[in-house]
């Protein structure tokens, strides 16, 4: 079996990078990154990547910055890693200036070519774990992927985008962006939970895509303003990337282009779900000013919804009030989820805004995993 590898940054990655000088040279400035110990541990422990450290240190070995202030630090980091069971296979550090252009300074792959071209590893199936965008370059470089520990996914953009100059096609290469290794040990151990889903009739084209494991971005088009203001509220408040395109028969009414969202959006759910191991599995009530509305739902593998929630309007915006029991009751068939829903108050559009928001704290709340309970949450070994 082909090797797999982790080529981890220092700086900023592992150890806090000093906000002022970027030089850790002093036993003081060594702080290590919030939950790196127990999630690279778990990775080492669980999983068969090789670790690579690469760091690119300016200057290391000139007046202004000596080799006698930088390795009591950097020891000290080594030693305490290896005693919470974090060894390196190998440890790289470049040690020019920026504008030497060297080849072995990163995001160029001078110090690595001992990985390229070599059949005794997988470069796809490795990554580059860094806090910059030239660590996300590296990985593009390399021929695998990234995870950018940084939370400012805009920064992989375009430089007339807010990015860096040379950011073009870094998105594609970036599986994921976090700045919390909790989130970084999940994605390497359980993986990824995304799927996409293109439901085509003789009334609707629908596309959907969801990241349950994103961070809100919604780009939703359904041709319904308040259905695209309610769904947003799902991606939004439940945490997740989520993409909605519709093209409906809106010339004959509403229905289609509702029903068959709610049945393409419940089968995306159910796709990135998987295995459901080491989820909540159920989840939430929430008010929205005179209203309280409460969601409960079930990932169990049984639909069923029971709705109670009464409007007096017929429409919300371009919305029929009659279509909102109807989406819910499509969403759970397609999810396989027990929904319950109830809704008090008496402004219709707090009432079922709150109902969507409700929903997306519950699925927030119900596919929450955790990898150190890795386990089907159910006493039939079933969902």
């Amino acid at each position: 079996m082909k090797k797999k590898i982790l080529f981890i940054d220092r700086d900023g990655t592992l150890v806090i990078e000093p906000p002022i000088d970027y030089q850790l040279d002093s036993l003081e400035k060594l702080e290590f990154y919030p939950k790196v110990m127990r999630n690279l541990g778990f990775i080492r422990s669980k999983l068969d990547f090789e670790f690579v450290m690469v760091t690119n240190q300016d200057g290391l070995g000139t007046p202004s910055f000596p080799e006698e202030t930088f390795w009591p630090a950097h020891n000290l980091m080594m030693k305490t890693l290896a005693g919470e069971g974090i060894t390196f296979d190998d440890i790289c550090i470049d040690r020019s200036m920026p504008q030497d252009n060297a080849p072995t300074r990163k995001p160029r792959t001078g110090m690595l070519t001992r990985y390229l071209d070599n059949p005794e590893y997988d470069l796809p199936g490795s990554f580059v774990i860094g806090d910059r965008p030239t660590d996300v370059e590296l990985a593009k470089n390399l021929g695998c992927r990234a995870i950018f520990l940084n939370d400012n996914i805009d920064l992989l953009n375009p430089v007339t985008q807010g990015g860096e100059a040379g950011c073009e096609g870094l998105k594609d290469v970036c599986a994921l962006a976090t700045t919390d290794w909790d989130r970084v040990a999940e994605f390497l151990f359980a993986g990824e939970r995304r799927a996409e889903v293109r439901r085509t009739t003789k009334e609707t084209d629908i596309h959907v895509a969801l990241d349950l494991d994103g961070n809100g971005r919604c780009h939703i088009n359904t041709g319904l303003g308040f259905f695209d203001h309610m769904l947003e509220q799902i991606g939004k408040h439940g945490g997740m990337d989520l993409e909605i395109s519709v093209k409906g028969d809106l010339y004959v009414d509403e229905h289609h282009t509702i029903e068959d969202t709610a049945l393409a959006l419940g089968e995306c759910i159910a796709q990135a779900l998987g295995s459901k191991r080491g989820i909540e599995r159920y989840g939430y009530a929430l008010p929205m000013d005179d209203c309280l509305c409460q969601v409960c739902l079930d990932f169990g593998g049984r639909p069923w919804l029971v709705w109670n929630a009464v409007f007096k309007r017929e429409r919300i915006g371009d919305m029929p009030t009659e279509m909102f029991l109807h989406f819910f009751k499509s969403l759970s068939d397609a999810a396989r989820m027990n929904l319950n829903i109830k809704a008090e108050g008496e402004n219709e559009h707090h009432k079922i805004e709150g109902i969507f928001k409700a929903l997306a704290r519950a699925l927030k709340m119900a596919v929450k995993r955790d990898i150190y309970h890795y386990e089907l949450p159910s006493s039939k070994g079933v969902l």
